[in-house]
């Protein structure tokens, strides 16, 4: 029986792993027992399990005694911002919040080590403190470094990459409890695999990132007719060091946002709140969807009423934000020549049969690059994101529009709900046998294989 500092120990732990207050836990744990397994769930409780063992290693050496010692499936946990299947296991689930932080930096080269469970939102002050600056951002800060990287998570901009794209090194943990490291030069096909690798070679213990000196942007957002913002789609891309849109559904008006570098003081005029605009695109829906007209005509004249916006800012003040509205999401990654085909398709087919929809479609451009997994390998894309609100059913929506998305080429964002079977990943990505083996090679019993990932490995 353990002693009641064991038990606190492990409790702590436990908390760590889940995110959730201590106070939460112990009444958890009054109720059901000591033998009840906690659930574990994703942002928008759309993926679940009940994993036998939840551990939040404090060390790499910790991390390592946990992989030797775990039995069953292993899978390593970030901020569960991810909708697709990639975390679930009811054997055991590893967090890596206590790993945190900016470990070492090279000024010379402008580079720094990260610990793999620092949350993004963590990350641009203390880069800034030691004169770096990440090149480019998403747009949720929740996300931890890890499990940003192994999806391929990116931002926006043209003339950008993913953030994947900017590893110098990483560092992992083997299925057998052994720390690897690989670089552009060293263990190279471990280090292209391994930079988006789904979190199934290894767990990633801590990242070098090429990153930039601190840069200020002056961030514009502005409403307008969603036919101007398309009509200029292409040229604002390549004309703005960051672009992006999104579309309001039943309304005819777009958000327009663009960053520029700027020298000009800082400064801010009055921001509308993303998550408060939700909710009102809800209520308006709920009221007004037996009129698509009348829908449209209120929808404008609100949206056409709101000011542009200007804030001028340290990068990662303007890059992130917080999502409050829980949503469930499909992101594809197209072809930048073919994605406003598909979004004028998928826009018709949205307002035609599906009048329950509020949230804003997002559109947004990447670089393309040179990882194996990357859904932007070997092209320039343009990437649309779909929502619905996460208590309401996602699937007859995202059925119907991912067939569009397939149809002009797209490959589905990593962590974001999609469809696709081996056959269909070994069709869009050229190196796909190529990872699966050196895959097979680093974790020959599969251990960081849940039942997704077996079905994507082993089929």
């Amino acid at each position: 029986m353990p002693n009641r500092r064991e038990f606190l120990k492990r409790l702590v732990a436990v908390a760590a792993a889940t995110s959730l207050p201590l106070e939460s836990l112990l009444a958890t744990t009054r109720e059901a027992g000591a033998s009840r397994r906690l659930p574990w769930k994703n942002w928008s409780g759309s993926q679940t399990c009940h994993p036998l063992n939840r551990l939040a290693p404090a060390s790499v050496a910790e991390l390592q005694e946990q992989v030797r010692n775990a039995s069953g499936v292993i899978r390593a946990v970030g901020s569960g911002h991810s909708f697709s299947p990639l975390v679930p296991t009811d054997d055991t689930l590893i967090a890596l919040h206590r790993l945190s932080g900016v470990l070492s930096h090279d000024d010379d080269r402008v580079q720094a080590t990260i610990a793999a469970g620092t949350r993004l939102g963590q990350l641009g002050q203390p880069l800034e403190a030691l004169n770096q600056a990440l090149i480019n951002m998403p747009d949720i800060d929740q996300q931890t470094l890890a499990g940003s990287l192994a999806t391929a998570t990116h931002g926006t901009g043209a003339g950008l990459t993913c953030l994947s794209a900017n590893i110098e090194a990483l560092s992992l943990v083997t299925a057998s409890g052994e720390l690897m490291h690989c670089s552009r030069d060293h263990n190279r096909d471990l280090f292209q695999a391994a930079r988006v690798g789904l979190g199934s070679l290894g767990i990633v213990t801590d990242v070098t990132l090429q990153n930039t000196r601190p840069y200020r942007l002056k961030r514009v957002s502005e409403w307008l007719p969603i036919e101007d913002i398309l009509a200029n789609a292409q040229e604002n891309a390549d004309r703005y060091r960051n672009f992006e849109f999104f579309y309001i559904p039943f309304s005819g008006m777009g958000l327009c946002d663009t960053h520029e570098l700027t020298d000009e003081p800082l400064s801010s005029t009055d921001t509308f709140d993303q998550n408060d605009g939700a909710r009102d695109l809800q209520t308006i829906r709920d009221l007004l969807d037996w009129s698509p007209s009348l829908r449209r005509m209120v929808l404008k004249g609100i949206l056409n009423s709101i000011d542009r916006e200007v804030k001028v800012a340290s990068s990662w003040q303007n890059y992130t934000s917080d999502r409050n509205v829980r949503f469930n999401e499909m992101e594809y990654h197209l072809p930048r020549e073919e994605g406003l085909k598909a979004l004028a398709e998928i826009r018709d087919l949205i307002e035609h049969r599906f009048p329950e929809v509020f949230f804003p479609l997002e559109v947004r451009f990447v670089r393309g690059d040179d990882i194996w997994l990357s859904p932007f390998y070997k092209r320039d894309t343009l990437s649309i994101a779909v929502h619905r609100f996460f208590e309401e059913d996602y699937q007859p929506l995202f059925q119907a529009i991912e067939p569009v998305f397939r149809r002009y080429g797209g490959r589905p964002h990593w962590g974001k709900l999609n469809t696709c079977t081996a056959t269909d990943f070994a069709d869009l990505y050229p190196r796909w046998e190529e990872f699966r083996a050196l895959r097979q090679q680093m974790d020959p019993q599969g251990r960081f294989l849940n039942v997704y990932l077996q079905g994507l490995f082993n089929g």
